[in-house]
């Protein structure tokens, strides 16, 4: 008894541990990050700050190795600046800086104590990748990925909400398959009729977002519109299914591999 009742307590334990293991938290970065970012702000100026920290840290390592201590000053000072500009920013953040180390790095750049130097742009770094791993993420989706909740579009006369639009997009595509699969002509082509407006209308919201075609014409251009024209063609031999799965591929997996994964995020986390 007592072994069977103790196989049943590892099981729950068990089980238990596989659900808490499994269980992915992520933490909203401070209120104040979004005025760095757009639409708040007209550039995107915390992630040009992040950029310049980028640049500034690999150029102190490199003149570091060369032991060129004229460069690697120049560069340290511009580090310890953009650094600091880290607590101006978002001074939620300011407890979790080194900011005793970044001290010591300019000292030590403009002495050329390149010993002392090394170990103090270690900690700068571990700072950073510290802040990474807790919040990039997220503030990726956040502040970078779009926002298609403020986006609508046409339909037969009537604005519609983006996300009502797409969904009516997907059931007018697995209309074709049902309908083909059904040997019903007719309606596949049909469908396949309101899959081109939706396409169409798809195509012209790209606007709000992009400032060229060079998106459109990539996900929704010449080789979607060949594989449309193929797809009408293959609805009337009966061998639709490949062409139907290659549209599904290039005009709507590959979309939504850049968009929705950020976007279903971002919804998620705000």
């Amino acid at each position: 008894m007592r072994f069977f009742l103790s196989i049943i307590l590892l099981f729950f334990t068990t089980t238990l541990l596989a659900k808490e293991e499994s269980t992915v938290t992520l933490e909203k970065p401070p209120a104040s990050l979004k005025q760095w970012y757009k639409p708040v702000n007209k550039r995107n100026v915390w992630h040009h700050n992040m950029f310049k920290l980028r640049r500034e840290l690999q150029a102190v390592n490199e003149y570091m190795a060369e032991k060129d201590q004229v460069l690697t000053k120049k560069w340290a000072i511009e580090l310890v600046t953009h650094y600091r500009k880290i607590a101006d920013m978002v001074p939620e953040w300011k407890d979790e800086l080194e900011l005793e180390w970044a001290d010591k790095l300019q000292i030590a750049a403009t002495k050329g104590d390149f010993k002392t130097l090394n170990i103090a742009l270690k900690k700068l770094k571990n700072s950073c990748k510290g802040c990474h791993n807790d919040y990039r993420a997220q503030v990726a989706a956040i502040y970078r990925a779009p926002d298609f909740s403020k986006i609508h579009v046409s339909l037969k006369g009537k604005k519609t909400d983006y996300l009502d639009f797409m969904k009516i997009l997907m059931r007018d595509i697995n209309r074709i398959k049902i309908a083909t699969s059904d040997n019903n002509k007719v309606k596949a082509q049909n469908s396949l009729k309101a899959v081109r407006t939706g396409i169409t209308i798809l195509r012209s919201s790209c606007d709000n977002c992009h400032k060229n075609d060079n998106a459109k014409n990539y996900y929704l251009g010449t080789k979607t519109s060949k594989l449309l024209d193929k797809l009408e063609t293959t609805i009337e031999t009966g061998k639709s299914g490949r062409v139907l799965g290659a549209l599904a591929v290039e005009a709507c997996a590959h979309c939504h591999g850049s968009h929705r994964i950020t976007y279903d995020l971002k919804r998620e986390i705000e």
